[in-house]
């Protein structure tokens, strides 16, 4: 079983290539093994463009016939912009397909191993499940649950402060920090914040590639930006309007803005946006990855409803003192059984800085 999982961790590298290219697709990699041998290898690597299984396929040639196929994600078996890649792995010949694990799309899911085992094709299902299911978070829980994966990005003192009381927050952490986070910005399929940090910080929340990190810098995937803005005061004139234009206000106010700003009005509660309502509509636009890069207010309100999956918290070493602001506005917790608690997942040295991966206790997978 070792060498199939080789074979397989293969796959997982090429799949993660695709990891800032591929929205809204899922990131998928393949490899093909004759012999011993690796024959063929291929990713996913733009949206719209030729699948894993097939770019492997042409690479193997027919060295690909009586081949076994290591593949991170179930081959589709439905046409879409491009054709079943279940058709041309029956096609080629191959012997054996390992599927780290089933498609959780509804239109996929189980048949394209179906597929393949009517065509006396040998499956084998399973192999680094896990790996494969962590290189598509935002994927699987918006075709599970209809929602997208909420990351919430924070970069905070050691005292736990995000930024002066006068809103001053440049710079916290240094500018490795800065720079993964371009990283986190690069793979998600939105960036959303609040209306206050727009007010009070004008940020663009734009991927700015810096150094060769990203693949073909003349085509930089920009991420859908969302403003929560319940009473719509945002200005016109904020930076966020200034690039592609891929802008998405979340209010309550039934109004729009004269720049053609797409403007969206959900239910209202208590007084503001309805946070699993617009969820539910970025799931909708096939939005897979949330990225949170905003104040206490919004982030308390997301922990609120238990809707941040993930956290990733970037530690400076400074003190900013009692006055500075904190990282969550959550008033009502008052006693530590009230507490929530974090299972943190990573930690790692960012140039002076520690990021700290962190997944809330409601949010643990089973």
């Amino acid at each position: 079983m070792l060498f199939h999982e080789r074979y397989m961790a293969r796959a997982l590298q090429l799949a993660e290539r695709g990891l800032f290219t591929t929205d809204p697709n899922p990131r998928v990699g393949c490899v093909i093994v004759k012999d011993d041998v690796i024959v063929g290898e291929g990713w996913h690597q733009w949206a719209g463009e030729a699948h894993a299984e097939v770019n492997a396929l042409q690479d193997a040639g027919a060295k690909a016939e009586g081949a076994d196929c290591y593949i991170t994600l179930e081959p589709c078996s439905h046409t879409g912009k491009t054709p079943p890649c279940v058709d041309a792995l029956i096609k080629s010949g191959v012997n054996h397909v390992f599927v780290a694990m089933t498609d959780p799309n509804p239109l996929v899911v189980g048949n394209g191993i179906a597929k393949l085992k009517s065509a006396g094709i040998e499956v084998t299902v399973g192999l680094m499940q896990q790996q494969a299911e962590s290189l598509n978070p935002g994927f699987c829980q918006r075709m599970r649950l209809n929602r997208p994966f909420v990351r919430s990005k924070i970069a905070m003192s050691l005292d736990g402060r995000t930024a002066m009381v006068s809103g001053e927050s440049q710079w916290i952490t240094g500018s490795a920090a800065r720079l993964d986070v371009q990283k986190l910005r690069a793979q998600s399929s939105a960036i959303m914040t609040g209306i206050g940090t727009v007010l009070t910080d004008d940020p663009t929340l734009t991927v700015r590639p810096e150094g060769d990190w990203y693949p073909n810098n003349q085509t930089i995937r920009q991420p859908l930006r969302v403003v929560v803005d319940s009473q719509l005061r945002i200005s016109e004139q904020a930076r966020l309007f200034d690039n592609d234009g891929n802008v998405l206000v979340a209010t309550v106010v039934d109004s729009e803005l004269s720049n053609n700003a797409k403007v969206l009005a959900l239910p209202a509660k208590a007084d503001q946006v309805d946070l699993q309502a617009l969820l539910a509509e970025l799931a909708l636009d096939e939005i897979n990855e949330v990225l949170v890069e905003a104040g206490a207010v919004l982030n308390g309100a997301l922990l609120r409803e238990q809707l941040i999956d993930e956290l990733v918290i970037y530690m400076a070493p400074k003190l900013m003192g009692d006055d500075a602001k904190g990282i969550f506005h959550l008033p009502e917790l008052k006693t530590m059984a009230q507490n929530i608690n974090l299972n943190i997942t990573d930690i790692s040295a960012i140039g002076n800085d520690w990021r700290i991966t962190a997944v809330p206790e409601y949010n643990e997978r089973t």
